[in-house]
């Protein structure tokens, strides 16, 4: 058995006095101190350099943290709880940069023409270099410019802009505006520039504009006229509709006001608005298709033509899109009852050409169809794409594929011509596919709008180069020194001399849009105007209205949010 030490034996390596005896010992001892004060210090020092670097990583977080807010500020966020989009993300190409930057420089090009020749005029005149006031004077180019010059990032312009706004812009005028253009190009523009950036100034003057409008509906029925003077607020109709109002010029002012009163707490906009809906889907027809008349004194539809194109397009796109304004809630069904029967009611104006069996719309009058579509009604395959979303499992693919369809037939209204560019109107007649009716070209953006939404929607880079491919055919033929302009005839490619304010407005903005990431301006979170003014989507419910929460933010990159 090994005997134990005992307990003084361990004391002793304590006692100095067994070290000065022991000099070895001692420098042993002195040796281990410092090492292990070294590597005491060492841990020490190693532990305050990566608090400081933890501390530095979490500012860091921090700042980054604030910068992704500002951009969801700016853009929102693609594919939220609304699974708006079906496309995954798709990378910001070279070739989709060197497009996009192309379409900015167009942008610049036109807006400076504008600016030098037409300054808070409507529209230039670009072959006269001299500005033209179609709209009474209300600088309808520059405000419908504010939103496209704010996404592009085109600071400097923007800014003289809001300051025109706010020290030069009137709307007290001796002059008979029509309701539905003031509406969708003054009262959207300003209402997109302050949702994008929240300036009161563009908020202010679009109460101020909207007041002078609201005497056009104070009709029997609730049906507005489609005109009315802003000094004296006399409201009437064309004589050349026979007193009757007009299908798209009576009910394309939902978005604007509904919109209007969100961010004024002042109700009366989308009351006056909300009603007129609320007559239509009263005398609404088993096939959800409305004549393009309507009388306002007795609420009643007139035996007139039923069309997508001119005069009865946007009503069906607002029926979608004040839907989607309010979020898609239960308080706005309605609307989205009322375009699923239109659509059901579109299938019976879709016609297929020979031998090439290009899809579409025909126009219906009375009993007879007449095969005849307007390059307005190029509009339908984005709206359709756009409404698949939320249909029941196989309407949502036909709607996609009868959009797909009708977006090759309006791409080929543009590549069928000499220019590249489209008419006005095309007909069709068996054995011979298409033939331009109207064949002038304005500048229009409603192919391309279907294009940006299909994209989007499918992230399908053919609809990229198809714009491209249009784009390129305006720059070739439009494109002057001082600005653009349409084309009198697009097989003679003979200029106009106009440049219209909805080339600015919708053209190159969703041309820009179309080569842009998705999450600029993405769609669970904004919703276009039919003049391509992006307003913010506001959640709205049966038992009252939800505020509206302006995002206040700093400005974003001076070369473009993208």
């Amino acid at each position: 058995m090994a005997r134990s030490r005992s307990s003084t034996s361990c004391w002793r390596y304590i006692n100095p006095a067994y070290y000065l005896k022991r000099p070895r010992r001692l420098a042993l001892l002195f040796i281990g101190f410092v090492v292990a004060s070294f590597v005491i210090w060492d841990r020490q020092t190693l532990v305050r350099e990566h608090e400081v670097d933890i501390s530095n990583l979490l500012a860091e977080v921090s700042r980054l943290q604030n910068e992704l807010e500002e951009v969801k500020s700016i853009h929102g966020v693609a594919g939220g709880k609304n699974g708006i989009s079906r496309m995954k993300a798709v990378p910001d190409d070279p070739v989709t940069m060197v497009r996009r930057e192309k379409v900015k420089e167009a942008m610049v090009h036109a807006w400076s023409s504008y600016e030098k020749y037409a300054w808070g005029q409507d529209e230039l005149q670009p072959q006269t270099k001299n500005g033209v006031n179609s709209f009474g004077g209300l600088g309808a180019t520059l405000i419908d410019s504010l939103d496209t010059l704010y996404i592009m990032g085109l600071d400097e312009q923007f800014q003289r802009a809001r300051e025109w706004v706010a020290n030069s812009l009137d709307f007290n005028k001796d002059y008979d505006a029509s309701v539905f253009e003031t509406t969708i190009r003054v009262v959207g523009g300003l209402l997109s520039a302050y949702d994008l950036c929240h300036d009161k100034i563009f908020l202010e003057k679009a109460r101020d504009i909207a007041d002078r409008l609201l005497p056009a509906w104070d009709t029997p029925s609730g049906i507005p006229y489609n005109i009315v003077n802003l000094a004296h607020g006399r409201p009437h109709n064309p004589g050349w509709t026979g007193g009757d109002s007009i299908l798209a010029d009576s009910a394309t002012e939902q978005l604007e006001f509904i919109a209007l009163s969100q961010r004024t707490g002042d109700l009366k906009y989308q009351q006056k608005v909300e009603n007129v809906i609320l007559v239509l889907n009263k005398i609404f027809p088993a096939d959800g298709l409305l004549p393009i008349y309507i009388n306002p004194e007795r609420g009643t539809l007139s035996h007139a033509t039923i069309t997508f194109g001119a005069m009865g397009d946007s009503f069906y796109e607002y029926l979608l899109k004040a839907w989607i304004q309010g979020n898609k809630t239960a308080a706005v069904k309605h609307y989205r009852d009322m375009w699923e029967t239109s659509m059901k009611g579109l299938q019976s104006l879709v016609r297929r050409t020979t031998p090439s069996s290009f899809t579409y719309l025909s126009e219906k009058s009375g009993g007879s169809f007449i095969d005849k579509m307007d390059e307005l009604a190029c509009f339908v395959p984005g709206m359709l794409a756009l409404g698949s979303l939320d249909s029941g499992p196989g309407d949502s693919e036909k709607l996609l594929s009868l959009a797909e369809e009708l977006a090759w037939t309006c791409y080929n209204f543009y590549q069928s011509m000499p220019t590249k560019l489209a008419g006005e109107n095309y007909f069709f007649h068996a054995g011979q596919d298409m033939n331009v009716g109207t064949s002038w070209n304005i500048l229009r953006p409603e192919t391309v709008e279907s294009l940006f939404y299909l994209w989007r929607l499918t992230g399908n880079k053919t609809y990229q180069d198809w714009g491209w491919n249009i784009f390129q055919a305006f720059e070739k033929n439009s494109r002057i020194e001082s600005g653009y302009v349409g084309l009198k005839d697009v097989n003679t490619g003979v200029k106009d001399n106009m440049m219209q304010s909805f080339f600015l407005a919708e053209t190159l903005k969703y041309l820009y849009l179309l080569f842009s990431p998705p999450t600029v301006i993405p769609l669970d979170e904004w919703v276009f105007n039919t003049e391509a003014h992006p307003l913010r989507v506001v959640t709205r419910h049966k038992n009252g209205e939800q505020p509206y929460r302006p995002v206040i933010r700093r400005r974003a990159r001076k070369e473009g949010r993208d």
